[in-house]
């Protein structure tokens, strides 16, 4: 969705003096992460400490340099004894289809306007903003889709923008993934909550054995803590300390659980098929005919554009690259002499299993390794193709792994030679949902500082980002995982990374725009429109690409461009 900024005086020129004195002073070794310090964070600066800390109070205010990229319109607040029929109700909700500017028939390249009116349960209209929409604009028949553009006029009303990119029929989808009360119970969740989800690490020393809680976030004042904080990139990291043993008998590192502590009348704001990613009906019609541009007519004006869209169910990029469509033979060319490295989570390793199947030559390694965290390697011998996987560090909700192999993103790159004949590829994104916002921000700063360092010293290597996606939701996934926290994160992505020399593969729209069910994993006809568009950029027709970047509104990435 697309929000208006908080408003007031610029922070760029402030943030880049503030985020050059950081990094000067992390260049300088600051202080290392003490365990048990806690700093202010999240929404607001003047609010209670967390448990969730930060080591410098001027880190603090860099991160809050970003936070117009992540702004979301007030929510209501929630009475202990709240009515859900005073909450937004996607059945009585409608969307109207506005007329054409200028009057006429639709025509290819004109700018779809839409207006959602949100009501509650009794059918009274909404006179706030903060529910989160997705809107799309589709035809079954071409496999086409484009995902629409989402603005909260903060009284109940919104608007959606579609371009018209096909001739046909084009049908509008408005669907309220979440009332802005259920909106209310995730950041107070964020808040109060942050660490519910928790890990385990097992300690051992002879037949001595132990098992402690771990996470980035944990309250010192209940028991000794050991401090796992990574001494390049100072991520914090911390277990209970067992009672017998010592620290450094750590030897695993697992997903211990989930503690769900929400009331039952805030459960009753996650409902699939209530109100929960359940589609708005139009008070009209819910489609339009697109007519063929006249020639030699005026290009219409756009005010939003997605970064691309689909038809004949391949993916046509928006940006100026040329998205071809790649078979194994093309694959295989397209990677000759190349070294591909893969790092994150499971939504990039589908990237890894792809290539590994759809190439025939490419034999993997046992590495004695697990399948869902890596390291994995395979190798065609013959074209010279190197294809690894490696997941990120913690927080990985992954099966119990050694903590031998819990391996920084950042650390990782920065023993990357790199060159024209080595690609990167990052994603990593969904195991941080139930963190506060500067966890990620965080990360993605330390992997930004070393994707410049790369490109410094190797710059014709190539760098392809994935973004975040949405999903199918049920209430636990809603509660650690769901598409709120996601866009949050995706807009911070977009926001660190702007005006570095990376590619960025719009994952959010590319399964936005699709007929297909969001999944947190996609389903593989989507993930070969990922392939492609991210082979289209190794590999590209003479200039195609200009930028793979959406641009935000608030332009946030002058705030760090020089972080």
């Amino acid at each position: 969705m697309k929000y208006r900024s908080r408003g007031g005086a610029d922070p760029a020129s402030f943030c880049t003096k503030l985020l050059n004195t950081t990094d000067r002073r992390r260049e300088q070794k600051e202080d290392k992460v003490s365990a048990n310090v806690t700093l202010k964070l999240s929404t607001e600066l003047s609010k209670p400490t967390s448990i969730c800390s930060f080591d410098s109070p001027k880190e603090v205010l860099v991160l809050d340099c970003l936070r117009d990229a992540i702004f979301w319109p007030e929510t209501p607040l929630l009475k202990s004894k709240f009515s859900l029929n005073d909450t937004s109700d996607p059945a009585h909700s409608t969307f109207t289809i506005l007329p054409r500017n200028g009057g006429g028939s639709w025509q290819v390249g004109d700018q779809l306007r839409v207006s959602i009116r949100i009501c509650d349960f009794h059918g009274r209209p909404k006179k706030s903003g903060g529910d989160f929409l997705l809107a799309r604009l589709h035809n079954r028949t071409f496999l086409a889709g484009v995902a629409g553009h989402v603005e909260d006029h903060h009284n109940g009303s919104y608007s959606a923008v579609f371009s018209l990119l096909w001739e046909g029929n084009a049908q509008v989808e408005v669907t309220l993934v979440h009332p802005s009360e259920a909106v209310t119970v995730l950041q107070k969740l964020t808040q109060e909550q942050p660490d519910r989800i928790y890990f385990q690490s097992f300690f051992r020393s002879g037949s001595v054995t132990e098992t402690t809680t771990c996470n980035i976030c944990l309250n010192a004042n209940q028991q000794k803590l050991c401090n796992y904080t990574d001494i390049n990139t100072g991520e914090p990291w911390f277990c209970y300390k067992p009672k017998i043993l010592d620290c450094d008998a750590r030897i695993s590192h697992a997903k211990g659980g989930f503690r769900q502590n929400i009331t039952a009348m805030e459960e009753k704001l996650f409902q699939s098929g209530v109100n929960m990613k359940v589609s708005i009906p139009a008070s009209g019609p819910a489609n339009v005919i697109v007519l063929p541009k006249p020639k030699g007519g005026n290009q219409s004006t756009v005010e939003t554009r997605a970064t691309g869209y689909y038809y004949q169910g391949a993916w046509q990029a928006l940006d100026g690259t040329a998205v071809q469509q790649f078979n194994s033979t093309a694959i295989s060319q397209c990677l000759k002499g190349k070294t591909v490295y893969i790092y994150g989570d499971s939504t990039v390793r589908q990237w890894y299993e792809y290539l590994t199947k759809a190439l025939p030559e490419l034999k993997e390694f046992d590495l004695q390794s697990s399948k869902q965290t890596g390291p994995c390697m395979a190798l065609d011998f013959v074209n010279k193709v190197l294809l690894t996987f490696r997941s990120h560090g913690p927080p990985i909700r992954f099966g119990s792994m050694p903590v031998s192999q819990l391996h920084y993103i950042a650390n990782e790159l920065d023993r990357v030679a790199g060159g024209s004949d080595t690609l990167v590829v990052i994603g990593i994104w969904s195991h941080f949902s139930t963190f506060p916002i500067e966890v990620y921000i965080r990360r993605l700063l330390n992997i930004r500082r070393a994707v410049v360092r790369l490109l410094t010293r190797a710059p014709a290597t190539m760098v392809i980002i994935r973004t975040a996606n949405p999903k199918e939701l049920t209430l636990y996934e809603t509660l650690t995982n769901s598409d709120w926290f996601s866009l949050q994160r995706d807009k911070v992505l977009r926001a660190i990374f702007e005006g570095v020399n990376v590619r960025l593969v719009d994952a959010w729209e590319m399964i936005l725009a699709h007929h297909l069910p969001h999944k947190l994993h996609p389903e593989s006809d989507i993930i070969k429109n990922m392939v492609d568009v991210l082979l289209s950029y190794i590999c590209p027709i003479a200039g195609s690409f200009k930028s793979s970047f959406k641009k935000l509104d608030s332009r946030p990435e002058i705030c760090i461009e020089k972080v």
